[in-house]
């Protein structure tokens, strides 16, 4: 990959992805406040999220090309796992919230190093890596912080137009509670 011009949101590919997989790690580590041994963990299941069917993925570059933001995602389908999670939350809540499990692109990552936050790169690069997808909707989950939600994540998260699939869901494995959230697409143009 040739090096990014000055503060640059540019697609990436796979191949783009594991040649900046440590990058991209550091990323998410520091932006969630995981401990960088994290990283470790996630590094095999970020290379195969690269190989699902309508991954998508985009950077935002400083000036130096250092990666600042990345944001990725995938068509969501049976059989994944995040999929099977969420179906089984639904589940519970009538036939009508199965719609949200039918042709959606998975929002899987999107992260700010914390250092560049505040600037509005994390809607540039939701807008930017949504506008890759021709799916008629999108979801995400999120750690759940009560009934209103402080933190940027959110703050964007509802100025888009998110809104609540499901509340206080428990992923198998994770004691956190988590929201799900989604929206129709495309997305209005950015005001």
């Amino acid at each position: 990959m040739t090096r990014a011009p000055a503060h640059q949101l540019i697609q990436l590919g796979p191949d783009d992805l594991a040649d900046r997989l440590a990058e991209a790690l550091h990323v998410y580590v520091t932006a969630m406040g995981y401990p960088h041994s994290t990283a470790r963990h996630r590094r095999t299941l970020w290379l195969d999220h690269s190989r699902r069917p309508g991954w998508r993925a985009v950077g935002w570059f400083d000036s130096t090309g250092a990666l600042l933001g990345i944001a990725y995602g995938y068509t969501g389908g049976p059989g994944q796992w995040w999929f099977e999670e969420v179906r089984r939350g639904v589940s519970a809540q009538g036939p009508e919230a199965h719609i949200w499990l039918r042709d959606y692109f998975e929002l899987t990552e999107l992260h700010v190093h914390p250092d560049a936050q505040g600037h509005g790169l994390g809607e540039r690069l939701l807008r930017a890596l949504l506008t890759l997808t021709d799916r008629p909707r999108v979801l995400l989950s999120t750690p759940e912080y009560g009934t209103e939600p402080p933190g940027r994540a959110w703050r964007l998260y509802r100025r888009t137009g998110f809104r609540d699939v499901l509340r206080n869901h428990r992923f198998t494995g994770d004691s956190r509670p988590f929201a799900v959230l989604g929206r129709e697409l495309p997305l209005s143009p950015a005001r």
